[in-house]
């Protein structure tokens, strides 16, 4: 995974994901609070999530926000797609992810479209297998984003350069 170290420069966009509300039983009554799911991401290859939790909604929002600006990660878009096929498991909940041709769509539901179309993907086809649960639908959907490699990243790593592959 590739952590973005500065948002100084980003201009990130904020998505909910999903509120949930919280009771705690006491001897005086009930205590309400809000736990928040945010993912925040350009548009352009950076994603990030995170967990507010607060007495009211507007305040988890805000603490989820924070703490998604926090965590981010650098992913590689290829002309609005993936570069290949991924697999991710996180918790109950399993993701694919295959790269789809120009026009298709985000075909995904829920919390795995809200990450995806944060991070830029326009053209992709997922799959969640397993738990529905949002937390762990997040979280395993950016653990896939986080494993995709471009030929750049492949070629960088095999300590070659792209001309030299191409050129013969």
């Amino acid at each position: 995974m590739n952590r973005v170290k500065t948002t100084n420069d980003l201009e990130l966009q904020e998505r909910l994901v999903a509120v949930n509300r919280v009771t705690k039983v006491t001897k005086g009554g009930r205590t309400f609070t809000f736990a928040a799911i945010v993912v925040v991401g350009n548009g352009n290859g950076i994603v990030g999530w995170g967990l507010g939790k607060a007495g009211e909604v507007t305040a988890a929002i805000s603490k989820g926000t924070e703490s998604a600006k926090k965590n981010l990660i650098q992913v590689p878009v290829l002309n609005g797609t993936i570069p290949h096929e991924q697999t991710a498991k996180f918790g109950g909940a399993q993701v694919l992810l295959k790269p789809a041709s120009h026009g298709t769509g985000v075909k995904a539901g829920g919390a795995m479209r809200a990450v995806l179309e944060s991070v830029g993907v326009t053209d992709v086809l997922a799959k969640s297998k397993g738990s529905s649960n949002p937390h762990n639908l997040v979280k395993a959907t950016i653990e896939a984003l986080g494993e995709l490699r471009d030929a750049k990243m492949v070629a960088a790593n095999r300590g070659v350069s792209l001309s030299t592959v191409f050129n013969g």
